[in-house]
């Protein structure tokens, strides 16, 4: 009902949305825009002061979309910005391994594809997706025990300077347990040793 209650709707097509009531925050609470993919979305997200959070992306379109924020933004590398991953532990990586594989795929085949999201991950010059092991290795997911996930986070982390890291649990497809033991020990274990 933005006509009754806000503003932006202009020839039927939200051109800016209004909020009501305002934000009691001044200035507003922090603005995350998810699934920031395209050089256009992190160009407006850069004007705006938007926390731009891109999903897994092949290394070379993600670096490129890190640049353009910091031009756009005047910011160093990295502010502003944000990753989504998986993350999955267990008490071994062939265990975390195996469910990711039995939860992202489905997750990804059925949610991301037919949106055409996953179409980052292809790699410029071959097309081709990455393997399970590609992913894995790439920290495009962070999946393994403890110390792998840390050791991953790490590497990310040197990569590509980042504020935030979204994580992306599979409710429902990982017994509830076990992603509860994930959860705890990305949050106990593997962020106060990741500096």
């Amino acid at each position: 009902m933005p006509w009754k209650w806000g503003k932006g709707v202009e020839n039927g097509i939200l051109k800016a949305v209004g909020v009501v009531p305002k934000p009691l925050q001044k200035p507003h609470p922090p603005v995350f825009q998810p699934f920031a993919s395209s050089e256009n979305s992190i160009r407006w997200c850069a004007k705006n002061d938007v926390t731009a959070i891109l999903p897994p992306m092949h290394e070379t379109l993600e670096k490129n979309l890190f640049e353009v924020y910091a031009s756009v933004s005047g910011r160093k590398m990295g502010d502003g910005m944000g990753m989504l991953r998986d993350i999955i532990i267990a008490d071994s990586d062939e265990e975390a391994r195996q469910l990711w594989v039995d939860s992202a795929t489905f997750a990804g085949n059925a949610w991301f594809v037919p949106f055409g999201f996953r179409r980052g991950m292809l790699d410029p010059k071959t097309g081709e997706a990455p393997t399970t092991e590609e992913a894995i290795a790439k920290g495009y997911a962070l999946v393994g025990t403890v110390d792998t996930v840390t050791k991953s986070l790490e590497a990310l982390k040197k990569k590509l300077p980042v504020d935030w890291i979204f994580a992306w649990t599979h409710n429902t497809l990982v017994p509830h347990a076990k992603m509860m033991r994930s959860i705890e020990a990305f949050h106990t274990q593997v962020l106060p040793r990741v500096s």
